[in-house]
């Protein structure tokens, strides 16, 4: 069984774990080379909208600023029982991490030019974490030649699987 295939299960049988969104763009649009889990610094009607699920992360992404990492472009929608003490929607939201790993991480993706991407965000015993990770983009003949190797395989292993029947 793969890294990957353990993760996934541990995710689906953990109680305390529930995803709320995810970037799908993001596997398509970059070559993700490493991922890491972070916090997220919220406010209480953010959270409550979160529960909710009224949350984008299509356009947004993480920017090094001032030796900390901050997640800009992420939508939150306003909650509506928090009238006087909601949120702005659209603000930079700052992301919790150690210092040596925005040292390792983020740094290391600004360096190289690459792009820090957020993929999900999800509960995890009742606090809200962001996976992001380090990619780069894609151009169009990448995008050609990725589906160009999965259709390829897929028809290898059906070739094979017809071969054993």
């Amino acid at each position: 069984m793969s890294k990957k295939s353990k993760k996934i299960k541990k995710e689906k049988d953990d109680p305390n774990f529930r995803s709320i969104c995810k970037n799908r763009k993001a596997r398509h649009l970059y070559d993700l080379l490493d991922e890491l889990e972070c916090g997220i610094a919220l406010k209480g009607s953010e959270v409550k909208s979160i529960r909710n699920g009224k949350i984008s992360i299509d356009e947004a992404y993480a920017q090094l600023e001032n030796g900390e990492l901050w997640l800009v472009g992420c939508d939150i929608a306003e909650y509506p029982q928090a009238t006087v003490m909601n949120h702005e929607p659209r603000r930079k939201r700052k992301l919790l991490l150690k210092k040596r790993e925005i040292t390792k991480f983020a740094e290391a993706g600004a360096q190289k030019g690459l792009t820090l991407v957020p993929l999900r965000i999800y509960f995890t015993r009742g606090i809200v974490k962001v996976k992001i990770a380090i990619g780069k983009g894609r151009k169009i003949h990448d995008h050609r030649e990725n589906l160009k190797k999965k259709s390829d395989t897929r028809d290898m292993r059906q070739a094979m699987l017809k071969k054993r029947q």
